[in-house]
């Protein structure tokens, strides 16, 4: 299960990080109304395929993926893969992809735009989970670099 291998992701790392769980987190808007919080502090996860790689991009939930400075930056147009393929790759399901207990080493960027926020929450493998972590705790655990892909 999906949920399991992010619980063995933060209990590898030795953290105690408790798995929220709501109703429905589906959609950026839904998952900041169930937390109480605004759109901009859920970290949405992009899996993206660019040539014959993947990578995966953190950005503020209300932010969207600008694709000139994306393809600046990774050489390539980013390419959204199918939905079997990103269970294939990261071991969860769309609505629950985050960087935690992949299935696959992925390199995992973070953008600027989470910077404005010091706490997010990133799902936690299923559509109805996150978990709350401070931004350096994300960049801590998970991050390849830091990158400006944000549409301004």
């Amino acid at each position: 299960m999906s949920i399991e291998t992010v619980k063995e992701f933060f209990h590898s790392k030795e953290m105690e990080v408790p798995i929220l769980k709501f109703k429905d987190i589906s959609t950026v808007v839904k998952a900041a109304e169930s937390l109480g919080v605004t759109p901009g502090e859920i970290a949405k996860s992009l899996l993206l395929q660019v040539h014959d790689d993947f990578v995966m991009v953190l950005m503020a939930g209300d932010k969207r993926l600008d694709n000139r400075k994306f393809k600046d930056i990774f050489k390539g147009k980013p390419k959204m893969p199918a939905v079997e393929q990103v269970l294939a790759m990261t071991g969860h399901p769309v609505g629950g992809v985050c960087p935690f207990g992949l299935r696959q080493e992925i390199p995992v960027y973070l953008d600027q735009s989470l910077k404005e926020y010091a706490v997010v929450y990133p799902a936690a493998g299923a559509p109805d989970a996150a978990v709350k972590l401070t931004v350096a705790e994300l960049a801590e655990l998970v991050a390849t670099d830091w990158v400006n892909v944000a549409q301004e």
